[in-house]
């Protein structure tokens, strides 16, 4: 489940509340996105007030006690790789080991503008900074993570070779299955170049009940009708996916004020899946 972090409607408590809410329904991963400067390109999808990933699943670790924590994404090129590194590590640690490391190039150029980060490099850098991280994470004890997972985002050949080399699962973001179908062999393709074991198909599809099918071919994953989700999770199965994260934020800041409709989805997806 991918819990909004950011927006009008966000604050202390409604995270709280989104975290046992989603624990209680039987989720097995809760997961919140990354900004660090929100910047009017980020604010205009993103608006304020953000909070911090590291931060904020720190605390939700307090206050869960079950449920594994992510990132989805975290935008590498961001931070230095070994305070990336070590928050990880200890993220894990103090969580009891429910810790998921979801990885990132992003694409807000003002963004990075704004941190003295490159963003005509951030593909390299992110590929250099996993690197140092899983470096860090092996040699040197004060950074052991205890096998923190890293899930790799993007849906471009060099993100597809950045999974195979640095990452135990594939995590694209909001696809068609169709589009799943036809690229899944690709990522295959490039793991036999490599001489490397296939990632785990770990995407995020978007979470919006209709009461009338979705149609057309750019139907999204995770969009339409209750009998159209439980077909598109079918399908995902059958594509080998080991979890499928639900985005149930459509695009529209004002929806953090009302996360009880989301909730709603929520328990009618896991009454649904519970039936399959």
């Amino acid at each position: 489940m991918n819990v909004p972090n950011f927006g009008p409607g966000t604050d202390p408590g409604v995270l709280r509340q989104w975290a046992r809410t989603v624990e209680g329904l039987g989720f097995d991963l809760l997961l919140v996105s990354d900004h660090v400067a929100i910047t009017p390109d980020v604010a205009r999808q993103y608006p304020p007030p953000f909070y911090e990933p590291f931060t904020t699943l720190s605390w939700l670790a307090g206050v869960t006690g079950r449920i594994g924590l992510g990132t989805t994404v975290v935008i590498v090129p961001y931070r230095h790789p070994l305070l990336v590194a070590r928050m990880a590590a200890n993220l894990n640690d103090l969580s009891g080991g429910r810790f998921v490391l979801g990885v990132g190039i992003g694409w807000a150029r003002q963004e990075f503008d704004a941190l003295g980060a490159d963003f005509e490099r951030r593909g390299r850098v992110t590929d250099e900074y996993l690197a140092a991280i899983q470096e860090a994470w092996a040699d040197d004890a004060d950074y052991r993570s205890g096998g923190v997972p890293i899930w790799v985002g993007g849906n471009v050949d060099a993100a597809l070779r950045r999974v195979v080399r640095y990452g135990q699962a594939w995590h694209p973001l909001r696809s068609t299955v169709t589009w799943l179908r036809e690229t899944f062999p690709r990522l295959e393709a490039i793991a036999a170049e490599q001489g490397r074991p296939v990632p785990a198909l770990c995407p995020r599809i978007l979470l919006r009940i209709t009461k009338e099918p979705v149609t057309g071919p750019d139907r999204r994953a995770g969009e339409g009708t209750v009998e159209q989700i439980a077909e598109d999770l079918k399908a995902l199965d059958a594509l080998g996916a080991e979890t499928v994260v639900l985005d149930p934020f459509v695009g529209d800041p004002e929806e953090t004020r009302h996360p009880e409709k989301a909730w709603e989805m929520l328990a009618t997806v896991a009454a649904l899946r519970a039936a399959m």
